[in-house]
């Protein structure tokens, strides 16, 4: 995308074609949800779907072409409403964040299109890149916008998961279930683990991404594969906590999939909250990994280099994980062995984000970028912890060793998984 260094020509291609395929891939999502439920919110913690409708297309006007090239508003009044969303502490917090009443579905369409034709026009004929502009240095705002909208296909897709299967459309799809394989503990040597990049590294990266950082990692151990629906049934047998996405009818255990009711899958990986999986690590004598034995386990190697993915240095392809919206529910954990690190530990990437015991904060260094401030810092809370890999609907472009995601402990609803360690 980013064909050369700052002042040189980009591929203005690329660009055009990342937005183009983000607005559509949005439509997709937006045209499963039955008219009549736009204005729900399954996920009470975040505001209702019309929202989004608005909010992606506002997002991308206002970060590149209000705020980096100047342009006048769209609509300065559906801007402020539409500028960001919400990721309260509670739900009483997420309805004082509501208004009164959203503009109808024809004034959003309008707005957004509006927004969409300014975008592209600005892609097709504005500077993209001025390395005397912060917003513009190595085309910062850009990236911002092509990426931040496939971060939010992955929320829609969550609030589409919990709404409820008679107001949403059905996305057929091939399950398997196969016998889960024995999860043994890996041994992984002392050794170095890199965290984040330098900026000259990527052709782009969120702020927190940044602040390269050499952690020496001592030995551990860490399971080879995800902890699963069937390892959790063994907890909960024994008392402990239900996961969000389980379902009981008559004393047997069902799933929540994403388009319909699913027999419980015992080997696919059991999706919970960052405290759950810190309580079932804690039953079994354990811990979750520290982000850094997490890139120790993913990118480490025996020869004491690292790589760009768990699998070697080729870009992420179909064969090493569940991404990229290859499906909408999880897969068995040993489903992609071309995507297991050099240790054979599997499942790094895909399938669900990974959980790890580190609170979300700054690397060393850390600089709020240009074109988005708010996006990390507003966050350095100590209630979010940090986590790593992908989940089926995690974008293609958004999968690199460095990149971070993050939610409070105690939210339930992320496609997010876990498994344990041990020195």
């Amino acid at each position: 995308m980013f064909t050369e260094t700052d002042g040189k020509r980009l591929n203005r291609a690329d660009f055009t074609g990342w937005y183009r395929r983000n607005r559509a891939r949005s439509s997709e999502l937006f045209g499963l949800i039955h008219d009549d439920a736009l204005h729900d919110r399954p996920i009470p913690l975040r505001h209702p779907f019309v929202f989004y409708m608005g909010h992606l297309p506002a997002f991308s006007f206002m970060t590149h072409n209000e705020r980096t090239l100047g342009e006048a508003p769209v609509d300065a009044a559906l801007e402020r409403l539409f500028e960001r969303g919400i990721d309260p502490g509670s739900r009483g917090q997420a309805r004082r964040q509501q208004p009164n009443e959203w503009p109808s579905l024809e004034t959003i369409a309008d707005f957004g299109s509006a927004c969409d034709r300014r975008v592209l026009q600005a892609l097709e004929r504005a500077p993209l890149s001025d390395a005397s502009v912060p917003r513009l240095q190595r085309a910062q705002s850009v990236y911002t916008i092509l990426e931040h909208e496939p971060m939010h296909h992955e929320t829609l897709t969550y609030l589409i998961h919990r709404l409820a299967y008679d107001r949403k459309s059905h996305v057929a799809q091939v399950h398997r279930d196969t016998p889960a394989p024995s999860n043994d503990l890996v041994q992984i040597p002392q050794g170095r683990a890199t965290l984040g990049a330098d900026p000259d590294e990527l052709p782009f990266g969120w702020d927190n991404e940044f602040g390269k950082t050499l952690v020496d990692v001592p030995g551990f151990s860490i399971q080879r594969f995800p902890i699963t629906n069937g390892e959790w049934l063994a907890f909960v047998r024994a008392g402990g906590p239900v996961p969000s996405f389980w379902i009981e009818r008559e004393g047997r255990w069902s799933l929540r999939g994403a388009f319909e009711e699913l027999p419980l899958a015992r080997s696919w990986p059991v999706y919970v909250s960052h405290d759950l999986a810190d309580a079932y690590a804690r039953w079994v004598g354990m811990s979750l990994p520290t982000e850094a034995q997490y890139h120790r386990a993913a990118f480490g190697t025996p020869d004491g280099t690292e790589r760009a993915f768990p699998w070697g240095e080729q870009g992420p392809q179909a064969r090493h994980g569940n991404f990229d919206f290859a499906r909408y529910d999880p897969e068995p954990v040993d489903a992609h062995p071309d995507g297991a690190s050099a240790w054979g530990v599997y499942d790094l990437i895909g399938n669900g984000w990974e959980w790890t015991a580190t609170p979300f904060g700054p690397h060393p260094g850390f600089d709020p970028m240009a074109s988005y401030p708010q996006y990390s810092a507003d966050f350095f809370d100590g209630k979010h912890f940090v986590m790593k890999g992908a989940s089926p609907v995690t974008a293609r472009e958004t999968i690199r060793r460095s990149f971070r995601n993050w939610f409070y402990g105690d939210y339930p609803y992320a496609y997010a998984k876990f498994r344990c360690t041990t020195p």
